[in-house]
């Protein structure tokens, strides 16, 4: 497929290496300009780009940027095809996005994404930290395959995506409508927990919607506390401590 990625940091430039080694076509844009990223997208088998190109003839876009940054992007999506496929892999954190109260207020986070660009989008690859996209990956059919939730409301655009979740080396799982991703958001038991199959059908069911926000602030003050250092390890456990 043509797929093209907003967003050159650890999740961006994880799923661009990992989707142009399955063969997929990839151009890759962030804010500063494709001058920026040649040598990355060249070492990773993908295309530097503007953000113009890389929304230009494309099956699939991805967007990985920070949260408060999608209503910027507004004019750019706006050039895109029709059918042309919208993933979402953000998630909001209003100490480093600063307060969005419709977000606060309860309105799920690709919901708000969605409305900010004007375009339908599917939530995928957010519940997962960058070491584990890059690093946790397992073939199709390995009893500890890593899961991930996929959100959408189009079920076409919702298969594509599962499929590009599959390529990246993860089972995907239908987790809903985009009204129901709030499951797969910070603070849920399915986000950064590294969870099969199984277990991230049981952690779905057992979301809580109102104590989520809370777990996600404590969680992020924990890991930011000054002189503390975690192991990846000990993140994914924290994660599934405080969220179970």
């Amino acid at each position: 497929m043509k797929i093209g990625i907003i967003g050159a940091g650890n999740i961006g430039a994880t799923l661009a290496r990992k989707l142009a080694a399955c063969g997929h076509e990839v151009k890759l844009a962030n804010s500063k300009g494709p001058e920026s990223i040649q040598h990355l997208a060249k070492e990773i088998g993908a295309k530097a780009v503007t953000k113009e190109e890389a929304v230009s003839q494309v099956d699939v876009v991805i967007l990985s940027i920070p949260f408060a940054k999608y209503p910027d992007l507004k004019k750019t999506l706006s050039q895109l095809a029709q059918n042309t496929v919208v993933i979402d892999t953000s998630n909001y954190y209003p100490g480093r996005d600063g307060a969005i109260k419709e977000v606060d207020d309860g309105k799920p986070e690709s919901v708000w994404v969605s409305e900010q660009i004007g375009r339908p989008v599917v939530k995928a690859w957010n519940a997962a930290l960058a070491a584990t996209l890059a690093d946790k990956g397992q073939p199709d059919g390995s009893l500890t395959r890593i899961a991930l939730p996929v959100a959408g409301g189009d079920s076409l655009a919702e298969a594509i995506a599962q499929d590009l979740v599959e390529d990246t080396g993860f089972t995907a799982l239908d987790s809903g409508s985009l009204e129901d991703s709030w499951c797969q958001q910070p603070g849920t038991p399915a986000y950064c927990t590294e969870l099969t199959l199984p277990e991230l059908k049981l952690a779905l069911n057992a979301a809580e919607k109102a104590r989520s926000p809370q777990n996600r602030d404590t969680l992020i003050a924990r890991f930011m506390t000054p002189g503390s250092q975690f192991t990846h390890e000990q993140i994914v456990a924290t994660n599934r401590a405080m969220t179970a």
